[in-house]
């Protein structure tokens, strides 16, 4: 029996509310906004949470010195195509140019590392 089960993963940025709004196009769910610097993002899944943090630094990607802090891995059928409707949702690719692999890897606005994977 496990002490506790997950309640939500939360990410510090500066803008809750468009960044949840950019993970509501992504992985869709329903946007709740507290107004006090805290958004959820209620899904099937589980809860995706946005929390402000004044000075937020987003997490390098790569960089052997400083954490990437976690990543999100989300799957799609096709990766060309959720790729194109990221980056029109204001994604930027990171690790994207190797078609090989069946990952890529891109920033959400906040600069939150995440990969589209094929499933």
């Amino acid at each position: 029996m496990s002490i506790a089960k997950l309640g939500a993963v939360v990410l510090d940025c500066p803008d809750p509310l468009a960044l949840a709004r950019f993970y509501a196009e992504l992985l869709g769910g329903e946007i709740e906004d507290d107004g006090d610097g805290w958004v959820d993002l209620k899904s099937a899944g589980a809860t995706l949470a946005f929390q402000a943090a004044p000075g937020f630094e987003p997490p390098k990607w790569p960089s052997p010195k400083d954490s990437q802090q976690f990543h999100l891995d989300v799957t799609v059928d096709d990766l060309d195509a959720a790729e194109k409707q990221v980056l029109a949702l204001g994604a930027t690719a990171l690790e994207a140019d190797d078609r090989s692999r069946s990952f890529r890897v891109y920033a959400d606005p906040a600069g939150h590392p995440f990969c589209l994977c094929a499933c």
